[in-house]
């Protein structure tokens, strides 16, 4: 499968105050089972984010969220794989960079994506699914949100 390789730049300042390069380097993917490989790029544990805060944000041991902050991670989907169904309590904005990918929802409805469409995810229950011959290449910013409750019911996350 092709390697997940993402650079990434990251800024700052020196002591009186200039922008300067911090990072200049290249994160590599993780492979996740025999489905997907993960790269995470940055997160923060607070938001609004601290700007002054020092720790590199890829370090940070997070599982898919960061409560009370934010992920961006990409995603390369191997060919003819499916995750499994999740729900996180969280705001995604999932970006398709290459490739093509389908969403399907826990009811069974499914939107099918290509490079250059955009997802706004708010805490439903889904899956992914490459149905193509080729990886598809993803982008997603995570942003902590609050408990979605309907009625009385709060919607737990699902790993």
């Amino acid at each position: 499968m092709q390697n997940l390789n993402v650079r990434r730049v990251v800024t700052g300042h020196d002591e009186n105050g200039n922008a300067i390069v911090k990072i200049d380097d290249t994160i590599t993917g993780k492979k996740i089972a025999d489905e997907a490989e993960f790269a995470m790029i940055w997160s923060t544990d607070a938001f609004p984010s601290d700007n002054t805060d020092e720790f590199d944000g890829s370090q940070r041991e997070i599982h898919r969220t960061s409560p009370g902050g934010t992920v961006l991670q990409f995603l390369n989907m191997y060919p003819g794989k499916k995750s499994k169904m999740h729900r996180t309590k969280t705001l995604d904005y999932g970006i398709v960079l290459e490739g093509e990918i389908t969403l399907e929802l826990e009811n069974g409805v499914e939107a099918t994506m290509k490079a250059g469409d955009v997802i706004v995810q708010r805490g439903t229950i889904h899956a992914w699914h490459n149905k193509t011959d080729k990886i598809c290449r993803l982008a997603f910013i995570l942003l902590d949100a609050q408990e979605i409750s309907v009625g009385n019911q709060i919607l737990e996350p699902v790993n």
